[in-house]
This record gives C-alpha cells, sequence and structure tokens, in this order.
C-alpha cells in the first residue's frame, strides 16, 4: 500500500544542556550534531521505515539536497516530488535538548517550505491517486494544505492532518478532513477548551467532529492518548518506557497511525500502532534516527500484546 507525506522537510541542529538557560543567560552545552528533521519528513522516514511504499512532496534549498535526499532513499522513501528551490534556503530547527528531564525546546526557519506552491502539489498528483493516505502537517502554508486537502479528499483518499505547530485553521479546511491529531496545546486551540484531563480532551475531541472532521485524535504525551468518533470514546495508556528524547514523538504516532490505515487496519488498532511507535521513539535520541523500523514494532507490539484500551 501507499501513503504521500506533504509537508516540511528540515535540517536539524542539536545541543545537549543540563537546563534550559533564563532570559538573557549564556550556558555550556554539548554534544553537537545536526540530523535531518522538519515534521513533513519525520513522518514520511517514519512511514518508510515501517515498510510502506512513501512519497514526501515539499521543497528544499540547494544547501543540503544532497544530504537530505539521501537520507529519504535511505530510509526507503520516494523523492520524485521534493523540489530544489534554487532562490531559497533548506527549512532549519535548532533544538536543544535537556538531557536531564528528556524535554527540549525547537526554533525553526522554514526557509522553502513556505514557498511550496499549488503546482509542486499538482505535479504529484501521480502519487496522490496511488495513495490511501495523505498526510499533512502545519510547517507549510495553510492554504497549500487546504488545496492538498480537497484534492486529496475528491479523489476518495483518507486524509489525517496532524495540526503542528499550533495555528488558527480556516472552518472550511475541517470538512476535507477524516483524522486530525492535536496535541492537548493545538486541541485547545483549536477547540476554546483547555485540555486538561482525560475529560475535557473528550470535550476538544467532539468539538473538532461538529467541526468536520470525521475523527479526532487528541495525544496527551506520557498519559497516552484519546480517540473521539461521533458515537465514542476510548482511552489509550502510554506504554511504560524509560524516556531519552521526546523529539519527534507526535510524528513517529502519526507515521504508525498512517501506516496502520494504510494496511487497512481499523482506527481503533491504527491508534494503538500510534501510540507503540511513539513510545518507541522517546527511548533513542533523534527526530528521525530513533524512529521505529517495522521488526521493532512487531516486536514491541508482541512484547505488550495484553495492551488494554478503555471505553469512557
Amino acid at each position: 500500500m501507499t501513503v504521500t507525506v506533504v509537508g516540511s522537510i528540515h535540517v536539524d541542529f542539536y545541543i545537549k544542556v543540563d537546563r534550559f538557560p533564563l532570559v538573557g543567560e549564556t550556558i555550556m552545552g554539548r554534544g553537537f550534531h545536526i540530523s535531518p528533521g522538519g515534521k513533513g519528513a519525520n513522518q514520511a522516514v517514519g512511514c518508510g521505515k515501517l515498510g510502506e511504499k512513501t512519497f514526501i512532496v515539499g521543497r528544499i534549498g540547494e544547501d543540503f539536497s544532497e544530504y537530505i535526499l539521501n537520507n529519504f532513499r535511505n530510509a526507503g522513501v520516494k523523492t520524485d516530488f521534493v523540489k530544489i528551490d534554487v532562490e531559497h534556503n533548506t527549512g532549519v530547527a535548532f533544538v536543544i535538548l535537556n538531557t536531564v528531564t528528556g524535554q527540549n525546546m525547537i526554533i525553526i526557519d522554514p526557509g522553502a517550505d513556505y514557498w511550496i506552491t499549488q503546482k509542486d502539489v499538482d505535479d504529484a498528483l501521480e502519487a496522490i491517486l496511488d495513495s490511501q493516505v495523505i498526510l499533512l502537517q502545519l510547517e507549510i502554508p495553510i492554504k497549500i494544505n487546504l488545496y492538498v486537502a480537497q484534492l486529496a479528499y475528491s479523489k476518495g483518499k483518507t486524509v489525517i492532518l496532524n495540526p503542528a505547530p499550533a495555528a488558527d485553521l480556516p472552518q472550511e479546511i475541517f470538512r476535507y478532513i477524516n483524522i486530525i491529531t492535536p496535541n492537548r496545546v493545538e486541541a485547545s486551540q483549536l477547540t476554546g477548551i483547555e485540555v486538561r484531563d482525560l475529560d475535557t480532551a473528550i470535550k476538544a475531541g467532539r468539538k473538532l467532529i461538529e467541526k468536520g472532521v470525521a475523527y479526532s485524535i487528541i495525544t496527551l504525551g506520557s498519559h497516552g492518548s484519546i480517540l473521539v468518533t461521533p458515537d465514542k470514546s476510548l482511552y489509550y495508556p502510554s506504554f511504560k518506557v524509560d524516556v531519552v528524547d521526546t523529539t519527534g514523538a507526535g510524528d513517529a504516532f502519526n507515521a504508525g497511525l498512517t501506516v496502520a490505515l494504510s494496511q487497512g487496519y481499523s482506527i481503533e488498532e491504527a491508534v494503538k500502532w500510534g501510540n507503540a511507535c511513539a513510545a518507541l521513539k522517546i527511548t533513542r535520541i533523534g527526530a528521525q534516527s530513533g524512529l521505529p523500523n517495522k521488526h521493532e514494532l512487531e516486536e514491541f507490539m508482541e512484547k505488550h500484546k495484553d495492551y488494554r484500551v478503555k471505553s469512557l
């Protein structure tokens, strides 16, 4: 089966610290390294590493082009529809990783990501038509996401929107979204309901369904996730693992969810895949290098076959 990811492609610059600096403070860090990133790229690599035929649609600059394209190919991601923009830099992210807590702070310059065009999407129509699932995020212009969602929905594809980072969305886009996957902050912003616990997560999920989506999945970090459908709400507890790096956990979740749906699993089973991929990811450093492969996911899920979902 096939999926297409339309979204951001970045290069991440990491540095480790024992604590985050105060405003105006300079502290010493260590372990600087460069790695590929961007929510679109992370999610595409996540799908590719799980063995799914995956296309990525996006833009990069000339500066890191070979590095990025080779990384995609090594992960099994098809780069036929990645445009090289000679006028703009590749998107970059500066990641400060707190090694004590596993938390991070991130600053992004989208670069070429913000110059993706409707023609870029039209040029990738072959991939969209070949796919069962189309996966979107918000690190490219919202008007492009709306265009892709309309196009894919009109072709009968399952459209997933990971509304990250948090942003206001036009009401129109919700009618073209089958599944939306915000975290608690994003869900709060999209609905006006502060997500503090399971009850408020369910309320926010129902509000998103009222806006027009078929299913809403609220990810709650270490507390797992909530699936809200028109007639029920299910709670998926988090898998208990040792946290090393939370960067890319949401991307891992969306990759697992997408691949499961592409392979014909139910939405209820697909959320379990997402939770498992996120759990595996946070045990390792790197937004992409920490993503699990198909064998690792299968082994993990077999180890946790007694995992239970709770109806709320």
